[in-house]
């Protein structure tokens, strides 16, 4: 054994240092179709290294200084099974390889949330329906075409992380489970219509504000959020220096279990102090350790679900993080303004008004971001479960998101790919008009139910709220005048300056629909 170890330890360096690869890149994987992808891992300084395909793409390159490298190659049309293989010292062979569509998931829980989570029964019986069609759902798929890799929850306050453990895997009654929901029925939605592989790239978590999904150079590029991240920084480094001071001990922590204690432990049992290094809600700690391992992946798009977190938490300026998000994330994947679209979010009772009012403020600032090119949102209030955060009706959320998709990326003829959005408004006497686009063959006063198509009913306009010259917001009567125009009025304002609608966690009843059966969104006007 001693000869041995001597033996080890005299080996040069480089023969341990065999090629690698970013977990991307193995079985089973999808890769983007038609275009050239970057593909990347590690190896000795000055090594070449070979990328062969079995659609007759091959490359070599020659790894840094550092012991990187990486390789564009051309990729196929949609189809598979292919075959990868680099090698240099060693080789890796990539097996099943589908050339298609890859769409980055992102977000907090409702994106993070897999199919098993949602086949537990629901809160309110009335939704229970929506339980049975997730599992039969489980039992049965059979979709080798639709894939998942998920990256797994870690957070990074300094170091980006460049690669992650995890491995694709396919729409299977086996490996379903794993699959995130919203995702998984995009994906579908999609392959009803366009018979090619798609690829989903999970980056979520669930609870996580917008603030950690942004990197620190899109923090620097921005005055006010610049101010923000250093703020956010300098408190960090002085908390870590308390907590790494020899005996340190939590007395902040421990005086609240005290008092906790002493009251019967009734309510939340505190918690204690998170490190900074640990806190998955400080700026750029879940970018660094989760999307830096996967950019620059080749892409067709990203979903995105999050904004729960943000209802107390600087909702009204979560338009200005959510576009310095996205305009950084395309930056960075070098992939021009790829198709992004997300979703205002499901109606859910909130325990308090200011986090209520909070819900419907980020659902505006939501809309408000459609100003950025290619992007889209699909709204979701009408199918949210009261008593539950997290709606099981995900497939009517995947079918809204794959509107724009369909429309838009794969050229599909789809009449509307949204509910009506709010255009304008004028002020005619003691009323507002409003103007909206997106309103397909007209405006209805509509009703939905689980998953039945919403229907035209008789019943008057409900959750309009009108704001005049005294700044008292008041209910407010409202009647659709035309294909795409309302009117808003209360006898109770006679001079009007604003509208809101379904301003609200939780607006239930809330009713204008286009004809296509697709609800208004949340809205206030500028």
């Amino acid at each position: 054994m001693k000869l041995l170890a001597i033996l080890i330890i005299c080996l040069p360096i480089s023969a341990f240092a065999d090629v690698s690869l970013n977990s991307l890149f193995s079985d089973h994987m999808v890769i983007q179709r038609d275009t050239e992808v970057p593909i990347w891992g590690w190896a000795d300084p000055n090594e070449i290294i070979t990328v062969e395909t079995s659609w007759g793409a091959s490359v070599q390159v020659i790894t840094s200084l550092e012991g990187t490298w990486r390789a564009d190659i051309k990729t196929p049309e949609a189809g598979g099974p292919h075959t990868i293989t680099v090698f240099s010292k060693n080789k890796i062979v990539i097996n099943d390889v589908l050339s298609g569509d890859v769409w980055i998931c992102t977000g907090q829980s409702n994106m993070d949330f897999s199919m098993s989570k949602f086949l537990r029964d629901s809160r309110d019986p009335k939704h229970q329906p929506l339980v049975e069609y997730i599992r039969n759902e489980v039992a049965t798929v059979n979709d080798d075409w639709i894939r998942h890799i998920e990256v797994p929850q870690a957070t990074s306050l300094y170091e980006k992380k460049l690669n992650f453990e995890d491995h694709w895997r396919s729409a299977n009654p086996e490996q379903i489970g794993k699959i995130s929901a919203t995702g998984y029925f995009f994906a579908k939605e999609l392959r009803k219509h366009v018979n090619i592989p798609i690829g989903l790239l999970e980056c979520s978590w669930g609870g996580t504000k917008i603030q950690p999904w942004i990197s620190e150079e899109a923090y620097m590029a921005d005055p006010n959020m610049k101010a923000y991240f250093e703020a956010s920084r300098k408190e960090s480094m002085e908390t870590i220096k308390i907590m790494d001071t020899e005996g340190y001990v939590d007395t902040v922590y421990e005086t609240q279990v005290a008092e906790w204690t002493a009251k019967g432990e009734k309510g939340k049992k505190p918690k204690p102090t998170v490190d900074p290094r640990n806190d998955r809600q400080l700026p750029a700690s879940d970018y660094n350790a989760m999307l830096s391992a996967i950019i620059p992946y080749a892409i067709k798009g990203g979903i995105w679900y999050q904004g729960e977190s943000n209802a107390e938490f600087m909702p009204d300026e979560y338009e200005e993080y959510f576009t310095a998000m996205i305009n950084s994330w395309r930056a960075e994947w070098e992939q021009g303004d790829f198709p992004f679209y997300w979703v205002q979010l499901a109606a859910c009772k909130r325990g308090n008004d200011k986090a209520d009012k909070g819900w419907a403020t980020v659902n505006d600032e939501l809309r408000r971001t459609l100003k950025l090119p290619n992007t889209g949102m699909a709204v979701l209030y009408d199918i949210g479960e009261p008593k539950d955060v997290h709606p099981h009706n995900k497939m009517d959320t995947g079918k809204r998101l794959a509107l724009w998709a369909l429309k838009n990326d794969y050229n599909i003829d789809i009449p509307v790919v949204s509910g009506p959005l709010y255009k304008s408004m004028s002020v005619e006497s003691n009323k507002i008009k409003i103007e909206f686009t997106e309103t397909g063959s007209g405006l209805m006063v509509g009703n939905k139910t689980l998953l039945e198509d919403a229907v035209s009913v008789k019943e008057p306009l409900k959750w309009f709220e009108i704001k005049g010259i005294e700044g008292v917001w008041k209910p407010a009567d409202a009647k659709i005048t035309s294909s795409n125009t309302i009117e808003v009025w209360s006898n109770a304002v006679l001079k009007p300056k604003q509208v809101r609608y379904a301003w609200s966690a939780n607006p239930k009843g809330a009713n204008l629909y286009n004809k296509e059966g697709l609800p208004a969104a949340v809205f206030l006007t500028e």
